[in-house]
């Protein structure tokens, strides 16, 4: 519309100043014009072309070139206010984020606590149970220790009841009965051990 308007203009001013050709044309034919003399006529039409092409510009130009500066002042003060809102969403998506952030930190401690407690609560568990099993296999061994003691004791007596009586048989030269001579040194040696216990 702007386009078109303009090119109206020109039409219009263009056919004013062929229809105030004559008037010059007539004032050359009279002799050489005083450029410092007033003219009416020239005055006359030039006031009268300013006029109409003041008409025409503030009806066709002013008011699409007042139109496209107030959109633009329009679309500048739309883009700074979705500058404000984008400004705010991007401050609470920040906090969000922060506090997202905060929280996966407590999160990630909280984790790390839990973590050390359950290895402390793994490493005190896996102590008690080799104490136990280091308590057991010593209690094993003191049996097996007693065992093997009360068994090399038995061989002993039975080794010192059979020395005795080979040496008591030589003393006497005679051959005893071995099984009766055993109950008896036996018998002897537990009175032994019943007064070394006293």
């Amino acid at each position: 519309m702007f386009a078109f308007s303009a090119r109206r203009a020109g039409v219009l001013a263009a056919s004013l100043m062929l229809s105030a050709t004559p008037a010059f044309a007539n004032e050359a034919a009279e002799g050489p014009v005083d450029l410092l003399a007033p003219a009416t006529g020239v005055m006359a039409w030039t006031l009268v072309i300013f006029v109409l092409l003041l008409v025409v510009l503030s009806k066709f130009a002013f008011k699409p070139l007042f139109a496209a500066v107030e959109a633009r002042e329009k679309a500048l003060e739309d883009a700074i206010e979705g500058a404000k809102r984008d400004r705010a969403e991007s401050e609470q998506l920040l906090a969000q984020q922060r506090a997202q952030l905060e929280n996966a930190r407590n999160e990630a401690q909280q984790i790390i606590a839990e973590s050390r407690a359950t290895a402390e609560k793994m490493r005190a568990d896996l102590v008690a149970q080799t104490k136990q099993q280091q308590e057991e296999m010593i209690e094993q061994a003191r049996r097996t220790i007693e065992g093997e003691k009360s068994a090399a004791i038995a061989d002993l007596r039975r080794e010192a009841v059979d020395l005795a009586i080979a040496g008591a048989s030589r003393v006497i030269e005679q051959n005893l009965d071995s099984t009766g001579n055993r109950q008896i040194v036996e018998s002897f040696l537990a009175s032994l051990d019943g007064k070394a216990a006293r």
